[in-house]
């Protein structure tokens, strides 16, 4: 039984992008889209048994009707070709609002086939071409859902997690040791474990999750433990595997150095529970490039722009979204040419920015070229990049002034 297992591609990041002059749509729409192809394409070629989603099919709860039709062009293309696609819930697929349906629930809506949704932390029964499987699914709890009950009232941020993490673990259990152990059976969940390592760019702030060890999920009755929402691809336990298989497309340049791909697992489902895993492969795709380029300059270069350029021409663009970082000391400054710059820049896909630190200042300072027509959000992403503030506490600055553009919009 060969299962596919990916999460997180997150359809409408358009971030380091621009308008694709043949589709009219953003080229980082169809950066995720070629990768959703990519792991489709691969699901079919070599048939597979099972697509395993784990969570975050959107940017945003509200995708918008071009990003949804996209989606389900590509889960439409596993129907057609017979194999099961099992979509878990992750946050970016949950509404704020209880009674708004989730961004998967048109599937089930329309009765399209062999398409099952997981919402809810229990046990689901798929059957695929090599057999029945069992699925215990935790699709993305609410810490509000929670906080709405009386068993919340006075306790503090930890205790409310500490909480959470109690009635998963116990739920989780629960649904193991209730498991057929004649038929093969995986874990799905959409959730931060605790070991885990933490791509940048990602709505949830590890401070204001709840967090399960990894011994609430790597349970002997477990052949695979499939995890979504850590952007990161990382094994971290083999006994069963417990896995995040990451995103599939890089979104910032906190993912620059990370792998981006799928997982594909084989499980033979006439040998004994907790021993059905026969092989493991992390699949890496054609996900687009970062490239910072970091250059130095030194007092008395008589041509910096040259230097700079040389540097540039050193470096492999073609494809690449780019940034440039030099650092000078102030007397240099004056002396280079950022249209030139530019040009040696254009066989990348996108100059994300070209920042210029420059000695005895107090600020990094960006090119107009870089500022020119962005939005109050891009403007600030930019600002973290070319300052190099740490991802966490850019992602939690940048959660509080999305929070604060949404009130004046």
């Amino acid at each position: 039984m060969r299962i596919l297992h990916f999460a997180d591609i997150h359809i409408g990041v358009e971030n380091y992008g621009r308008i694709d002059p043949e589709t009219g749509l953003s080229s980082r729409l169809g950066d995720f889209l070629h990768a959703f192809d990519e792991l489709v394409d691969y699901a079919i070629d070599t048939d597979v048994d099972l697509v395993l989603f784990c969570g975050d099919a959107y940017r945003s709860r509200d995708p918008s009707q071009t990003q949804q039709r996209e989606f389900a062009k590509r889960i439409a293309r596993l129907s057609g070709a017979g194999i099961p696609t099992f979509l878990l819930v992750g946050n970016h697929d949950t509404p704020q609002v209880i009674a708004q349906a989730t961004a998967l629930e048109i599937f089930p809506t329309l009765n399209v086939a062999n398409v099952h949704i997981g919402d809810r932390l229990q046990t689901y029964a798929v059957q695929t071409r090599s057999g029945p499987l069992q699925i215990v699914a935790l699709p993305w709890i609410k810490r509000s859902d929670f906080l709405a009950s009386d068993a919340a009232r006075g306790m503090t941020h930890q205790q409310i997690n500490d909480a959470i993490q109690r009635m998963i673990d116990d739920a989780v259990r629960f649904q193991a040791e209730q498991l057929d152990a004649s038929v093969p059976a995986v874990f799905a969940g959409h959730v931060t474990i605790g070991q885990s390592t933490l791509a940048s760019e990602q709505s949830m702030m590890l401070g204001h999750d709840h967090v399960l060890m990894n011994s609430s999920v790597a349970l002997p009755q477990f052949e695979y433990v499939a995890l979504g929402h850590v952007h990161r691809h990382q094994v971290l336990s083999r006994n069963p595997y417990v896995v995040y298989s990451g995103s599939p497309q890089r979104v910032d340049f906190g993912e620059e150095k990370d792998d981006k791909g799928f997982c594909v697992i084989e499980l033979d489902p006439d040998k004994p529970q907790g021993s059905r895993l026969t092989s493991f492969e992390f699949v890496k795709n054609d996900a687009r490039p970062f490239l910072t380029i970091d250059v130095k300059l030194n007092s008395g270069d008589d041509d910096p722009t040259a230097t700079v350029i040389k540097v540039i021409e050193s470096a492999d663009l073609a494809g690449a979204i780019v940034r440039l970082r030099i650092a000078l000391p102030a007397e240099l400054e004056p002396l280079l040419v950022e249209s030139s710059i530019r040009d040696a820049l254009r066989p990348a896909h996108h100059i994300a920015s070209i920042a210029k630190d420059v000695a005895d200042r107090a600020r990094t300072r960006l090119g107009d070229e870089n500022t020119r027509g962005l939005t109050p959000k891009d403007a600030l992403r930019l600002y973290f990049d070319t300052r190099d503030v740490p991802n966490d506490r850019a992602e939690t600055l940048m959660r509080y002034a999305e929070e604060l553009i949404a009130e004046r919009e």
